[in-house]
């Protein structure tokens, strides 16, 4: 074999799907798997996904179909997966809003998102962000003063009620004495529409769909939700400079990948290890990377362990907010 032949060889290789010791001797997957995304698409969870189930069909050898299931602020599409027969072929790609604070928030929840599911691994994510109609105020602090001075004359979009972008901005609103009054929408992409057309004064969304459109001139977001300013966004303030907060104002969407509770061991195993070798590949990386979006991988117990800090996190704020919370 020549030098030629071997580098295509090689290549050929690289890309080929790795099989499991599961794959090879229950011949799973055997067709293609089906992802529901319990939000609608266009938004930043359905983008997420999309790199993700492509690159995880390549690793499986089989396409992961896609199918958004939105309503009740994800719980629709949750319940179907949870529902689904637990045979490694139906995923659920959930969110910090599914899989923490519908617990937290839910006085009768349908699901318990530790209980009822299998955690295959909690994949990344993206810092949430607050933008404003450009006729508002440039500072999250001047934003506060005019909503006092001016009690119901401003709203903001969230992707729905009790999902991580309505708490935040009740939470926001808690500590600055904000009057903003909540829009829940299903799903971020119809609340950025109604921001850009100015029916909003303003929306909670991730970074990635809405740079374009501060770039653009047609938004400005005036803070963003984590400790630091973005690489990808170094004019854009943190919240807590924006907002003039003694403390760091953090709010992460994450995404996880989970399967039906009883779904055997070994195949969520092979998930796992097929979602490992997927979000460890460069082009995937580089793509969230353009979409302002960040790979932050756990599987098996270390992604049960994140979730459970994550509720000890989010539980006394959602307490905080009581009703709040829920409306």
């Amino acid at each position: 074999m020549n030098r030629r032949q071997l580098i295509a060889a090689s290549a050929a290789l690289a890309c080929a799907p790795v099989m499991s010791p599961v794959s090879a001797q229950s011949g799973w997957p055997s067709r293609p798997l089906r992802m529901v995304i319990p939000f609608p698409p266009g938004g930043p969870t359905d983008a997420f996904a999309r790199l993700y189930a492509a690159a995880l069909g390549q690793q499986l050898g089989q396409p992961v179909v896609l199918e958004n299931k939105a309503g009740a602020s994800g719980a629709v599409g949750a319940l179907e997966v949870r529902r689904s027969a637990p045979d490694g072929y139906t995923l659920l790609f959930g969110t910090a809003s599914t899989h923490v604070l519908y617990n937290l928030i839910q006085p009768k929840p349908q699901f318990d998102s530790l209980a009822d599911f299998a955690w295959v691994g909690v994949l990344g994510g993206a810092p949430l962000v607050f933008a404003v109609h450009p006729q508002m105020p440039a500072t999250l602090r001047e934003l506060v003063v005019r909503s006092r001075a001016q009690p119901g004359s401003m709203s903001y979009g969230s992707p729905g009620s009790g999902t991580m972008m309505h708490i935040a901005a009740e939470r926001l609103k808690q500590l600055t004495g904000a009057q903003i009054a909540h829009v829940p929408y299903k799903g971020s992409a119809p609340a950025r529409q109604d921001l850009l057309g100015g029916t909003l004064q303003m929306a909670i969304d991730t970074l990635g769909p809405m740079l374009p459109q501060h770039q653009a001139g047609k938004a400005r977001i005036v803070g963003i939700a984590s400790a630091r300013r973005a690489a990808t966004a170094p004019d854009i303030p943190t919240v807590a400079e924006s907002a003039g907060l003694a403390e760091p104002f953090e709010a992460m969407l994450w995404n996880v990948v989970t399967v039906p509770r009883d779904t055997p061991g070994d195949l969520v195993r092979a998930l796992a290890e097929a979602s490992r070798r997927a979000m460890a590949d460069p082009a995937l990386r580089s793509q969230l990377e353009s979409q302002s979006m960040f790979a932050d991988v756990h599987f098996g117990p270390e992604a049960e362990r994140f979730a459970r800090a994550e509720l000890a996190k989010w539980k006394p704020i959602v307490d905080q907010l009581g009703d709040q919370a829920r409306g």
